[in-house]
C-alpha cells in the first residue's frame, strides 16, 4: 500500500464494532503523512451516513489521525474561531481503498470558548452492551479519554492555534495550485 502524499484526495470511511460502515468521507485532502499519522482538511466534502443521507461540510476542518492513539481530531475552523469533535475510535489503516477507523460512539467537543464536553455517553453504553465492547476495549478508550483531555488542556497538537494556523496555510497554498 502506497501513502498517500501531500495533496492527493482520499476517502475517509467509519465503521462500528459489528463491522458495519458507518459514515464516509470523499475527497479529503491529505497535508502530510507520516509513519504513524495522517493530517488532512475536509471543506465542503460530501459525507454519506450508513443510511444513505448525504451532507456536505459547511466550513474547513483540519483531520488529525493516528495508527496509536484511539482518537481522531477534526478542528472546524469557524469566523470566531476553532471548535474540535473529537472521536473516541480505533487507530486508523489504509488500504487502497480508504483510511478505515472503527467509532466508539464516545466524543468529546471542545467548543471556541476552551469549554469541553463528553458526548453519547448513553450511546455508547447502549452499542457497548449490543455489540459486546470486550472489556480491554472499554479500558483503553477510558485511557484514551484522559489523554485526549490532557492534550486539550495542554494544547497539544491539533489543539494548537499555531498547528491550525499551519495547516490550514498550507492547505490554502495546495488549493490554489
Amino acid at each position: 500500500m502506497k501513502l498517500p502524499k501531500e495533496g492527493d484526495f482520499i476517502t475517509i470511511q467509519s465503521y462500528k464494532h459489528d463491522g458495519l460502515l458507518h459514515r464516509t468521507w470523499r475527497d479529503t485532502m491529505v497535508l502530510k503523512t507520516t509513519e504513524n499519522a495522517i493530517i488532512g482538511v475536509n471543506n465542503h466534502t460530501l459525507v454519506t451516513e450508513n443510511d444513505g443521507r448525504r451532507w456536505v461540510t459547511r466550513e474547513p476542518a483540519i483531520v488529525y489521525f493516528h495508527k496509536k492513539y484511539w482518537f481522531n481530531i477534526i478542528a472546524m475552523i469557524r469566523e470566531n474561531g476553532v471548535s474540535y469533535y473529537c472521536n473516541l475510535a480505533s487507530p486508523f489503516v489504509l488500504d487502497n481503498e480508504a483510511l478505515k477507523y472503527i467509532d466508539y460512539d464516545l466524543d468529546v467537543k471542545v467548543f471556541v470558548d476552551g469549554e469541553k464536553r463528553l458526548l453519547d455517553v448513553d450511546e455508547y453504553e447502549r452499542h457497548r452492551k449490543q455489540m459486546n465492547y470486550p472489556t480491554d476495549i472499554d479500558f483503553i478508550l477510558k485511557e484514551n479519554v484522559k489523554i485526549l483531555v490532557d492534550w486539550i488542556n495542554n494544547k497539544r497538537g491539533p489543539f494548537s492555534q499555531a498547528y491550525v494556523n499551519i495547516w490550514y496555510k498550507r492547505y490554502l497554498e495546495l488549493r490554489n495550485r
